[in-house]
């Protein structure tokens, strides 16, 4: 029943900017959420992640100064803002709903319950 399913995703330059949502339903509670990507032949890598209330959050290095996490409970949606894209950001784009707590970084994988279909970004000179 509890769905996740993302949009934002598409063909941009580099330089350029996305913003990439992940809409909830069908949840009891408002869960973490984390962001992966999974580039052309190679394995899904975590991204970012947010907990329920947003007041703690976690970047990988690889987009550190250039993606933000961010959402708003009301809309039951999660941002992924992504500026001065690359193209080694070109990926399929997934976000994932989990319960556990954590701290000093995402949780991996195997902790997330739930992931939706993932949107395509393309960054392309």
């Amino acid at each position: 029943q509890p769905q996740l399913v993302e949009s934002g995703g598409g063909l941009v330059q580099p330089g350029e900017s996305l913003r990439l949502s992940c809409i909830a339903s069908g949840f009891d509670y408002i869960y973490n959420i984390g962001w992966f990507r999974q580039p052309p032949g190679k394995e899904r890598e975590g991204v970012s992640c947010i907990n329920r209330s947003g007041s703690r959050s976690f970047i990988t290095d690889s987009v550190k100064g250039r993606f933000t996490i961010s959402r708003d409970n009301a809309k039951n949606t999660v941002y992924l803002q992504m500026n001065s894209l690359k193209p080694e950001d070109t990926a399929v784009y997934y976000c994932a709903a989990g319960t556990l707590y954590f701290d000093g970084g995402c949780p991996p994988r195997r902790d997330y319950d739930y992931w939706g279909q993932g949107t395509q970004v393309t960054v392309s000179s």
